[in-house]
């Protein structure tokens, strides 16, 4: 099932609603608690997507590919590389991200996204499926200038809408072998598959509960293949995973309050 919270209009209520086809139905009460489905009356193309998850927390894997930290001369960790960034840098499709003042290297990382279902401690690999509700794509744009320069990496992934979700979240998808692409401009960047994560989507989930509890609406960023470049004013990126679908924002740069 395909999971999405859109509004009416721009300046409405959000809403959860599931998705048949090219309709949406609503949902009463959350998909990651009790709820109903109501019938599929709305077209998808007359509402307005937004992000289809607001996240408590959001949980970064850094060097998952190899070849992605061979790009950058660095090892691959022989535990999974964690940050954070902050529930503000999330944005929905269609939505802008904004280069910040701050930065004269941001670039796209284009990967998979978990999205948690089931609060949870120390989860074992095999308990993992059932805490995951479904999974969605996302760009974990990043200030690589930034991220040179700091030992920690808050400053360079957490600027306001550095964190792109979407377009909606799919609960039946194989993380397995699941084809990872970004385009900008229609200029293929980078591809690759979930098969080649250096620690698998099960693993990641079970070593992250093993430090802090997991809760339903959680989302994990499960690291990104190699290919990551710049992203300039004008641009428009697109993170597209089989299985899933494709995830649209446009690039500009961020004015200054005078």
């Amino acid at each position: 099932m395909r999971i999405v919270r859109f509004k009416r209009e721009p300046n409405s209520v959000p809403l959860w609603g599931w998705i048949t086809g090219d309709r949406i139905g609503l949902l009463e009460g959350s998909p990651l608690g009790k709820f109903k489905r109501q019938k599929a009356d709305l077209s998808l193309e007359g509402v307005h997507l937004i992000a289809p998850v607001q996240p408590g927390k959001i949980i970064g894997v850094g060097r998952n590919f190899a070849a992605h930290a061979a790009e950058h001369g660095a090892q691959v960790p022989e535990l999974p590389l964690l940050f954070f960034k902050p529930p503000s840098t999330v944005i929905g499709p269609g939505a802008t991200i904004r280069l910040p003042p701050q930065s004269s290297s941001v670039e796209h990382e284009a990967e998979l996204a978990i999205v948690i279902g089931k609060r949870g401690r120390w989860i074992s690999i095999d308990e993992a499926p059932d805490h995951i509700f479904g999974y969605t794509a996302a760009l974990d744009v990043t200030a690589r200038d930034l991220q040179q320069m700091d030992d920690q990496w808050t400053r360079a992934k957490g600027f306001d809408t550095f964190c792109p979700l979407g377009p909606w979240i799919d609960t039946d998808l194989d993380p397995a072998d699941a084809l990872i692409t970004c385009s900008v401009n229609g200029q293929l960047r980078q591809m690759g598959s979930t098969r080649d994560l250096v620690f698998p989507v099960y693993e990641l989930v079970a070593y992250i509960s093993s430090i802090m509890t997991l809760e339903p609406g959680d989302v994990v960023l499960t690291g990104t293949p190699s290919g990551v470049g710049p992203l300039l004013e004008g641009d428009e990126v697109k993170v597209e995973i089989d299985g899933i679908g494709t995830l649209t924002n446009r690039v500009r740069t961020e004015n200054i309050p005078e």
